[in-house]
């Protein structure tokens, strides 16, 4: 058993902040700040104002969470809609 359980609930994104956060409202029309887990930092997974998102939240403090699933938006193929651009390279 995990030493403490997380909520996991669904919404969609309504504001951009700064830090990488975001202004979520959730299904049950809660207002919270989140921001994205390490492995959607890490796999370059953008999120923009409208997207749905499964949001991971302590039990002791319901006012902030954390993103870790952003749905496939309808209408938009693997790459992402536009042409791909060069990666860096070190």
């Amino acid at each position: 058993m995990a030493k403490e359980e997380l909520l996991t609930l669904e919404g969609h994104i309504d504001e951009v902040m700064p830090d990488g956060r975001f202004g979520v409202t959730l299904d049950n029309e809660h207002r919270i700040i989140a921001y994205t887990a390490g492995k959607m930092r890490r796999f370059r997974i953008r999120s923009v104002v409208g997207d749905r998102v499964h949001v991971e939240m302590t039990p002791y403090d319901l006012s902030k969470g954390r993103i870790v699933f952003r749905e496939r938006t309808p209408g938009q193929g693997p790459g992402g809609g536009g042409p791909r651009r060069g990666g860096f390279r070190r």
